[in-house]
């Protein structure tokens, strides 16, 4: 099976759906922030704080290339990373894309008392939530399977993405 790559906004569930189903077919889940977080030893709002976001989004997309495999992964992107256009016309040749969709509401839901959130930080409402989404929707809709989120457990997001794919180890 080739690789799955879970895309959406921060807060979407990607982290706990790609954990969730990488137990599910015991494969491995690379969660491309965690690599950044241990590969810089900076946290993803000191990254932005020091080298601003351009440099965020460049190690993002190195990370990327350098953890990608081909077959029997989950990868976790960042939520903005699928905005890179190299980065998106990579994965979606080399791997199938999902993305887990979640309302505004939602998302506003699951991170108003989250701080680590670097675009969020100055900013936690539900009407910056849903502005970022409508920047970033055009590129999310590019993937190859579309799930929606809202009141779902990982569980069953996973288990619903096994429906949609085919996964052979």
């Amino acid at each position: 099976m080739r690789t799955i790559v879970l895309i959406g906004m921060m807060g979407c569930g990607k982290t706990s759906v790609g954990e969730r189903l990488a137990n599910i077919v015991n494969s491995i889940c690379v969660d491309i922030d965690l690599e950044i977080v241990k590969n810089t030893n900076m946290t993803i709002n000191d990254i932005f704080a020091k080298k601003g976001e351009a440099y965020f989004r460049e190690l993002e997309k190195n990370t990327i290339k350098n953890v990608f495999t081909a077959e029997n992964t989950i990868i976790s992107l960042g939520g903005g990373a699928f905005e890179n256009e190299q980065t998106r016309e990579f994965l979606l040749s080399n791997s199938v894309v999902i993305y887990l969709e979640t309302s505004a509401q939602e998302i506003f839901n699951r991170l108003k008392n989250d701080t680590t959130r670097p675009l969020l930080k100055n900013n936690m409402s539900l009407d910056n939530i849903q502005n970022i989404i409508n920047k970033r929707e055009i590129n999310y809709k590019k993937a190859n399977v579309i799930i929606k989120t809202d009141n779902k457990s990982p569980q069953e997001i996973a288990q619903e993405i096994l429906s949609e794919v085919k996964w052979k180890k």
